[in-house]
């Protein structure tokens, strides 16, 4: 089948079905009822960084019309047009659900209440919440026709307000107002209990909407009526190229004006009237390929992945705490637990603390004379990480840190934390020029016995207490004299981006990860035409990249088995005919959010298996600093054989990547039920308890 044959899913439709998946969590019935509010959250804030991040792009690409198909390999208006249509059909989905999930509330005694259904007590409640907390977070503006609209918020959403005398029909002296409803200050809901046992919950939307006659009531109109409104920005950052400003100032001023992105969406009540909804697109500054979708009369969904803990235990995922990792939790030092062996660290499985453990150590450790760390994603306050470091600062260490400052959404957070770290002493290097640093790299020198020793980490996720409780990663922690040799190569190319490395044991992207992955491949399809077993499984979030992409289509043809697991993005058709008939390509959703990335090549009966940071996205390949290793102890092998191999058994949430982008279910058959992620809470349960 020759290249021009090929077929590829969009990558922006891929996605969405990724969505949908998410959305399928929430339609769920076997899926507690409050996590299914959760997944409506989660639904919600990743259409909105859609919106924010890929849709621009693609409005931006369609204004070149048919010129930029033969550029782009896919034509941006045919695109624009199906990510409008999926959008809407995902939304109207999405009231459905939440519809049919409030009715199964009340059947748990949880009943969302409106402004209008208040009864006097609960009025009275309301009220007093609304002085107490609500007021002084509030800032009305009254609008008019000669005045700019405020800048606003892409991440919050307003009451859109009308004024007016007389009736709907004949409305004379009509005003507008805007009024941002603070959620991120004040909880989006209010919760009260009533005699009969009842759990009555009432929006912050709706609470403002109770008291509107109290905030302007120095206005006297006959009617006030307020309506919900989001509007979504461009939030990709533009950055200056410009060497006299250095690159914390010009990312200050990118965020600023990340702010004032141009709008691509306006998401409304479709209650609202004309008139204003006119009013505000049209001051908003929404342009005729922009995106106005007609909502329900509440938005900002992601607000319920913190829908408060109320109700019975059932309504919500049997805990699954944290279990200690064998080896580390009878050990006293973790530097002699990794000099007796490889380390694998799974996560949310195991418990995130030994790496905080391992960081502790090294800052005390008179032994210990270097630390340097990659930094992508650190939690937002008080990380246990950056406190580490400091103290190891503080204690004579030499601490370098990369710090990857265009990390995106958490650009901010990530300054605040370099300017820290350099007032404590510590070395920050702000990336490399041109590349993102993503990579999740440590690197410890400690001094035994006369010789320098390094010990590293090598992982698939950040370096953050708070997504190690939801993410699935894994961490190699290994003193393998070669591997951390090629981990100590990387910190010094980013200290001198003009020096060139060659690296044997480890993937690094962008030097050689490509070229090895296609060899790694290619040496699959010699194996199958020799007639010799040939398999690979790959395990990424986004599979994206075409040159690899057509690779796996050849070695598919060639009879390679291929087992594909791609949690979001991926343009490889499963098994059809002709072209990939030999793939399986899933994609699991769950309650843990799938973010490792392993991989593994059958390599003619000597298997070799790879864990890091690079999804198989061209970014990653080309565009970032990404490190894959390769793992060769064989306890670590099995334990990522384990967890590959229960992910392809998975048939209660593991769906296929068909070529209409169904999102069909595996069949369950006549096996009993696998549910890859409770599968393996139980394995590495046992192997805590061996």
């Amino acid at each position: 089948m020759t290249k021009k044959a090929l077929r590829f899913h969009d990558r922006e439709i891929s996605w969405l079905s990724f969505n949908e998946r998410v959305l399928q969590e929430a339609e769920d019935p076997h899926v507690p009822l409050i996590e299914r509010l959760k997944f409506l959250g989660i639904f919600s804030s990743n259409l909105d960084e859609f919106f924010r991040v890929r849709v621009p792009t693609v409005q931006k690409m369609s204004r070149y019309g048919k010129r930029a198909t033969p550029l782009l390999g896919f034509n941006p208006k045919k695109t624009l047009k199906a990510i409008y249509a999926k959008n809407q059909e995902l939304q109207d989905r999405f009231e459905e659900t939440y519809n049919k999930l409030k009715v199964e509330l009340e059947e748990e005694n949880i009943f969302f209440l409106n402004e209008k259904e208040l009864n006097e007590s609960q009025l009275a409640s309301v009220s007093k919440h609304f002085d107490q907390v609500v007021r002084p977070t509030l800032v009305p503006v009254i609008l008019s026709e000669d005045r700019d609209l405020p800048e606003l918020n892409g991440k919050a959403i307003y009451l859109a307000i009308k004024f007016y005398s007389g009736n709907a029909k004949k409305a004379v002296n009509v005003r507008y107002a805007l009024l941002e409803v603070p959620s991120a200050v004040v909880s989006r809901f209010y919760v009260m209990a009533d005699e009969k046992g009842r759990r009555n919950i009432i929006l912050l939307d709706d609470v403002i909407r109770a008291k509107l006659h109290d905030i302007f009531h120095i206005f006297h109109f006959d009617h006030i009526e307020a309506y919900t409104i989001k509007i979504t920005r461009d939030a990709e950052l533009d950055i200056e190229d410009d060497v006299t400003t250095g690159l914390m100032e010009k990312l200050a001023v990118s965020l600023k004006n990340r702010k004032k992105g141009d709008p691509v969406r306006l998401v409304y009540d479709e209650e609202m009237p004309k008139d204003l909804l006119k009013f505000i697109s049209r001051k908003v500054g929404m342009e005729p390929d922009d995106i106005l979708v007609a909502g329900g009369r509440y938005h900002n969904f992601k607000d319920y992945i913190d829908f408060p803990k109320i109700g019975a235990a059932h309504l919500r995922y049997r805990p699954l705490p944290a279990l200690e990792h064998p080896i580390l939790e009878s050990t006293e030092s973790v530097f002699e637990a990794i000099r007796k062996q490889d380390i694998l660290l799974s996560y949310p499985y195991q418990s995130y603390h030994h790496i905080i453990d391992l960081l502790r150590e090294a800052a005390i450790d008179p032994a210990v004379s270097n630390i340097k760390i990659t930094v992508y994603r650190l939690v937002s306050k008080s990380s246990k990480v950056v406190h580490s470091l400091i103290n190891a600062a503080r204690n004579g260490k030499k601490v370098t840190v990369v710090v990857e400052l265009k990390a995106r959404f958490d650009e901010e957070s990530n300054m605040n934390y370099a300017d820290k770290l350099q007032d404590e002493g510590v070395q920050v290097i702000f990336g490399a020029p041109g590349l993102k640093v993503h990579t999740k790299l440590l690197l410890i020198k400690r001094h035994e016995n006369g010789k320098a020793v390094r010990y590293a980490h090598i992982g698939t996720g950040n370096f953050h207490e708070g997504t190690a409780k939801l993410y699935c990663d894994h961490a190699l922690l290994t003193c393998h004299k070669q591997i951390t040799s090629e981990v100590n190569k990387v910190f010094k190319f980013f200290k001198d981006n003009y020096k060139r490395y060659t690296f044997k044991e480890l993937l690094v992207s962008p030097f050689n990860t490509r070229e090895a992955l296609n060899a790694l491949i290619e040496t699959e399809i010699a194996n199958a035409k020799a007639g010799k077993e040939a398999y690979m499984i790959i395990k990424v979030n986004s599979m994206q990249d075409k040159g690899l992409a057509e690779k796996v289509y050849e070695a598919s043809q060639a009879g390679v088995e291929v087992k594909l697991i791609a949690r979001s993005i991926n343009n490889i058709l499963n098994g059809v005919e002709g072209l990939s008939e030999n793939i399986e390509a899933i994609s699991i959703v769950d309650r843990l959010l799938e973010h490792a990335r392993i991989i593994l090549f059958a390599n003619g009966g000597e298997e070799k298996i790879f864990i890091g940071s690079a999804d198989w996205m061209k970014r990653n390949l080309d565009g970032r600093v990404e490190v894959m290793v390769p793992i060769y102890d064989e306890k670590v092998r099995s334990i990522l054989k384990t967890v590959l191999n229960y992910q392809l058994k998975d048939n209660v949430k593991s769906r296929y990547w068909d070529e209409a982008l169904s999102n069909q279910y595996k069949p369950k058959g006549k096996k009993a039920t696998f549910r890859s992620q409770y599968e393996l809470y139980d394995y590495f349960k046992a192997l805590e308890e061996a």
